[in-house]
């Protein structure tokens, strides 16, 4: 899948990002929901489970970069 379709995908995420945490996120891509490791777009930010995000960024094959997609 190319970099430009994975940016802008919404998604939730399953399992706590933020500075020093690898998280979790779960995307519609490809016709189904796939897991992918999650950094905080801002190195500062914590986002927690739950939170809908969206991809800002993709490193193949399963890294994403993500903010929150909404203010709380």
């Amino acid at each position: 899948m190319a970099d430009a379709s994975m940016v802008g995908l919404m998604g939730r995420v399953t399992g706590t990002i933020g500075p020093g945490l690898v998280g979790e996120v779960i995307v519609r891509v490809r016709g189904g929901a796939e897991h992918f490791l999650a950094h905080p777009a801002s190195a500062t930010d914590r986002i927690e489970t739950g939170t809908v995000v969206m991809v800002v960024e993709y490193l193949p094959p399963r890294t994403v970069y993500v903010t929150a997609a909404y203010d709380s």
